[in-house]
């Protein structure tokens, strides 16, 4: 029986922001050695994707799944009637008082009028029309009867429930498997991605220093920047430190420029002088050189080791993450995998963990420096701290270069070089001694390799592993896998290596590619459809602040393989098009498999009883709408722990 008087719908649960960080003094982070001066940890990445939003278009509709789907007038009217009174019973308790929630930790449900539009990840039930939270954690789901019988039986009162609009949908947290949290927050300080020139990227950084007072007064402060890209310029060519003494204002400044793809710095002539005397040479690394021998500014791969900048404050990191969470949440992230841990941002994350609950889950991989002694035997894991939120338990070692820069390693030369065949960071004598050395010490061992030797011969150190570890159980991870020889495929689902691959950089190096690798040697770059054919697990990342941030346009680009505005070099079909990942696999590819890559598949990963309640709720459904309108759909919601950080349900 209806009560007698009726209030429409709950109040919002609106998101909890994270509380700024505390005013603390501006002293330097506890530097890893006694120096104030630190020597660049490199970090991979090739180049970005434009992600130009589409219109938003009216959702398809889908089939409804446990709720009838009404064809006729009549039985809509009965429908509307039916909702009406659910939503007021909940809205009144036995005493016909209306209940509110007091809080967002109070039980609640999530519910959608039209049907099982809840795509859960959970194998038992995969969509569901309910959810319910309690606490932190799902408690059920269901359809609607399903999930309030459950609750009768298990717990007094009755769950506030709350609807979905028409045409949205859930979906787990979503995670992106390979980033860089703090970078990204540092190319929000001079970004310098899009340029079409030298002379426009010199202007840019002008630019910047003449709008911060501090550093154009004073020509000792240090200029940094992120994300130049020399083969986006009109003239494809390294830059060189007389572009930057050229111009009055940036001249006699320490300059520092990071590439976009993370494998080049660009440093002015200051810098290059402070950095005096260099060597010849420096394994892994390039140092550019004019036709006379003498350095230019451009220091690739292992050579960035060379250049020396400031360490950043305490407080300065503290705005990088703020503004890395910030994005990430808006996007629906409520987990990253962080690609690589120095010293100074695993001391950074250790402390923030201890010091409060980090706002997204972190899961770390501490950087391996082949320079230094052996430590896998010594430092202490860290697994689930602060609140289940912050993990370092995977060792982050690099093989190669990267493509877009000729420093991935190939058994043949390169199409457009023939010169040259790349180059492998580390030599594989050591990765066979040392990733047999993490495993037996229970580390994941987690390796860049772009080119298709480099991929091989940590292939190869994985199963001359074997003997000393199980290998599968341990998970190690192939960080980008990108090209793969077709004998070394069938070798992922054997040794149960994870390929950790990011769609977007198909979609930006699709252009270039085949005069890089040639007609044949291309067909295994990105070959999605192949690694998961072969019975191995795929898990997605963007590789932020390299590409765009949003899970969404990797998603995309998995299912489509074409470029935002629908092209492609082998037409609007896709390039590549057999190679493409279903939309199912993409998903889970963002939610449920960087669980099983970061060993938290028990608690994470699905809308599943007992897992922690994180969830994210779209303006439409990306499993059913044209591919064309994934990239217009946006982020409602983004709830951790069962509390939104962005947005309202």
């Amino acid at each position: 029986m209806l009560p007698p008087t009726y209030r429409s719908g709950w109040p919002l649960i609106p998101s909890v922001s994270p509380a700024p960080p505390p005013d603390a003094s501006d002293m330097p982070t506890p530097p890893s050695d006694d120096s104030h001066l630190r020597k660049r940890t490199p970090s991979e990445k090739p180049p970005s994707s434009r992600n130009a939003p589409a219109t938003p278009t009216t959702p398809a509709q889908s089939p409804s799944h446990g709720v009838p789907n009404p064809s006729t007038r009549t039985s809509k009217l009965l429908v509307a009637l039916i909702s009406l009174a659910l939503t007021s019973y909940f809205a009144y308790n036995k005493l016909g008082n209306i209940v509110q929630p007091s809080s967002p930790s109070e039980p609640y449900a999530l519910c959608s009028r039209e049907g099982a539009h809840i795509y859960t990840l959970d194998a038992k039930n995969p969509r569901v029309q309910c959810l319910v939270v309690n606490g932190s954690k799902f408690m059920s789901s269901g359809s609607l009867d399903q999930v309030l019988s459950h609750w009768h039986e298990t717990t007094p009162g009755q769950p506030h429930v709350r609807f979905l609009k028409p045409g949205q949908i859930v979906v787990p947290g979503l995670s992106d498997s390979h980033a860089h949290v703090l970078e990204y927050g540092a190319t929000k300080q001079m970004p310098l991605e899009g340029t079409k020139s030298i002379a426009e990227t010199v202007g840019r950084v002008r630019a910047y220093i003449e709008a911060d007072p501090d550093i154009l007064e004073d020509k000792t402060k240090y200029v940094e920047g992120w994300g130049w890209d020399h083969t986006k310029w009109l003239l494809e060519e390294w830059p060189t430190y007389n572009a930057l003494e050229a111009d009055p204002i940036v001249a006699g400044r320490p300059v520092v420029l990071q590439s976009k793809d993370g494998h080049a710095l660009w440093v002015s002539l200051t810098v290059l002088q402070a950095m005096e005397p260099l060597p010849d040479e420096v394994e892994g690394g390039v140092i550019v050189r004019d036709s006379f021998g003498k350095p230019t500014g451009v220091f690739l791969d292992n050579a960035q080791d060379l250049v020396i900048r400031p360490e950043p404050t305490y407080k300065q990191l503290q705005k990088r993450f703020a503004a890395t969470v910030k994005d990430a949440h808006s996007l629906g992230l409520t987990a990253v995998h962080d690609a690589g841990f120095n010293p100074m941002s695993l001391e950074f994350f250790r402390r923030e963990a201890q010091s409060s609950t980090l706002p997204i889950r972190v899961y770390g991989m501490k950087y391996f420096d082949e320079t230094a002694a052996y430590w896998g035997d010594s430092f202490d894991k860290i697994i689930r701290a602060g609140n289940n939120r912050l993990s370092v338990r995977s060792v982050k070692i690099f093989a190669d270069g990267a493509l877009r820069s000729g420093g991935a390693a190939l058994y043949e030369p390169y199409t457009d070089n023939p010169e040259t065949r790349g180059f492998m960071r580390i030599a594989p004598e050591m990765l066979n001694e040392v990733i047999p050395k993490f495993m037996k010490d229970g580390w994941q061992v987690n390796v860049h390799a772009i080119g298709d030797r480099a991929n091989g011969v940590v292939l190869d150190a994985f199963e001359a592993a074997l003997a000393k570890a199980n290998v599968t159980a341990l998970r190690p991870r192939l960080e980008h896998a990108q090209i793969l020889a077709q004998r070394d495929m069938a070798r992922f689902g054997d040794l149960g290596v994870i390929a950790s691959v990011q769609p977007t950089h198909a979609i930006s190096d699709m252009w270039f590619a085949e005069d890089r690798l040639g007609p044949e040697r291309v067909k295994g770059l990105y070959a999605f459809r192949s690694i998961i054919d072969h019975g191995a697990r795929i898990t997605l990342g963007s590789d932020f602040p390299v590409e765009d941030m949003n899970p969404l346009a990797g998603f995309y680009a998995a299912i489509t393989r074409v470029s935002p505005d629908g092209t492609s070099p082998h037409g609007p079909g896709g390039w590549f098009p057999e190679q493409r990942m279903t939309r199912e696999e993409a998903l889970k590819g963002m939610t449920l498999d960087p669980a099983y890559a970061s060993f938290t598949e028990d608690i994470l990963g699905s809308i599943t009883p007992g897992k922690f309640a994180d969830f994210v709720v779209l303006s439409q459904d990306i499993m059913t709408i044209p591919a064309s309108d994934v990239l217009s759909t946006r982020v409602v919601a983004t709830v951790m722990d069962g509390k939104p950080v962005y947005g309202a349900i």
